[in-house]
């Protein structure tokens, strides 16, 4: 049977359970007063791991006795936002809780603004970054923005305590906390992280269960930090290990990928990641890194684990090193951004398919001219449409390879796209 993590077994359900972020939940505060009046606005909550952004939502849902989803926008997309704001229309309105709101681009926000508009989805974002710069203007306007802080040494304590008088195993391990100053120190002010450490102790030791420094630092020494799967201490390590290949640190990104392995991460879920980072992150730079990553993705799935480990490593750092773009990454979205501005334009005739006679006659195809039939393969003609001549979504990245395509591009251009 799955050990369910404490964080999860003892969250509280009613606000009076609720401990820390008194400036938003006390006496007169914003929240307290619109679940008294029983309406609220859609939200984000900005703030550090494990402070209790989760827990608030999911107590907003049950105050308001609102049907509750929770998506995780690191694996959620627009076909799922569209599901339940479908759901919504039929069922009534749906509290939506979207943990990483940041890693949402702007079509996959946009396309929540006309159910949180209308008010069939009552969002509840949140976020660890700041939503002035990850959240789109469009959206932004239509939520609160509330900022959780990190929980005090007093709410890291009665958090402890609270777990502790209702957990049914933790009372059956007949659990007291001795001393608290490594449990404070190793929890760095994230809820989530105290509880697991307490609830690993309390899995490890025989009853009575008498929690001390020593025991915090052994258990935490002999063992990796728990790693919850299911929880924000997923999103904090994968983010971290991204951003340590993205900066370019293969030790702290062989680290984080160790991490990982020892708690358990699927290895093909971070071959998916090292193959969406070889893209977005290093691209043209080197384009033998995507080819790595896809292979990484196939051995490690055909050899799996433990050996799978080495594959990763070796994946890692070699993108960790690599040098970096993120040129495509940018040109697309720079595209996807016009698509939605200008809608389904023209294709200029020349470009258009001309199967039929009827086709012909309208001059499709007409005046294209076939590259490779022209010096050097190229024949300076316009492929966009009209309307948005010259626009410029591709600008390569300052690296030998992609220099190269910049001065390809220059030469056959000229100057029309500015390379």
């Amino acid at each position: 049977m799955q050990h369910v993590p404490l964080a999860e077994r003892v969250r509280p359900r009613r606000l009076e359970d609720y401990i820390g972020q008194e400036h938003l939940t006390g006496h007169g505060a914003p929240l307290k007063n619109y679940l008294d009046s029983g309406t609220i606005p859609s939200m984000i909550f900005w703030g550090p791991p494990g402070v209790g952004k989760t827990t608030l939502a999911r107590i907003i849902g049950e105050t308001l006795q609102l049907p509750y989803v929770q998506l995780s926008a690191i694996n959620a997309g627009v076909a799922d936002v569209r599901k339940i704001i479908a759901d919504s229309k039929e069922q009534g309105r749906i509290l939506l809780f979207l943990d990483e709101i940041h890693r949402f681009n702007k079509s996959q926000q946009d396309a929540l603004l006309g159910a949180v508009e209308s008010g069939n989805i009552l969002l509840i974002g949140a976020t660890t970054e700041n939503p002035s710069f990850e959240v789109n203007n469009a959206l932004l306007s239509r939520c609160q923005v509330y900022v959780l802080q990190d929980l005090s040494a007093d709410n890291l304590l009665s958090m402890a305590q609270q777990a502790i008088s209702k957990d049914e195993f933790l009372q059956s391990k007949q659990t007291s906390i001795a001393e608290h100053s490594a449990l404070l120190q190793f929890s760095g002010g994230d809820g989530r992280k105290l509880l697991n450490i307490i609830d690993m102790i309390a899995m490890h030791e025989q009853a009575p269960v008498v929690i001390d420094d020593n025991k915090v630092k052994n258990i935490l020494q002999n063992k990796q930090i728990v790693y919850d799967k299911a929880g924000e201490e997923h999103y904090n390590i994968i983010s971290a290990f991204i951003k340590s290949i993205r900066g370019s640190d293969p030790n702290a990104a062989v680290y984080y990928l160790a991490r990982m392995l020892e708690g358990g991460e699927k290895p093909e879920f971070i071959a998916r990641r090292l193959l969406i980072l070889a893209s977005e992150d290093i691209g043209n730079a080197n384009p033998t890194a995507l080819v790595l990553a896809t292979t990484t993705m196939t051995a490690v799935q055909t050899i799996g684990m433990p050996e799978g480990r080495i594959i990763l490593s070796q994946c890692a750092t070699y993108l960790a090193c690599s040098m970096k773009s993120n040129a495509s990454y940018l040109a697309i979205n720079n595209a996807m951004e016009l698509v939605q501005k200008t809608g389904a334009l023209a294709v200029p005739l020349h470009l258009r398919n001309a199967p039929t006679k009827l086709m012909k006659s309208m001059d499709y195809g007409k005046e294209y001219e076939y590259a490779h039939s022209h010096p050097g393969n190229f024949i300076e003609q316009e492929f966009l449409p009209d309307s948005i001549r010259g626009a410029k979504f591709f600008e390569p990245g300052n690296n030998a390879r992609e220099n190269e395509m910049r001065d390809f591009l220059k030469k056959r251009w000229k100057d029309k796209y500015g390379y």
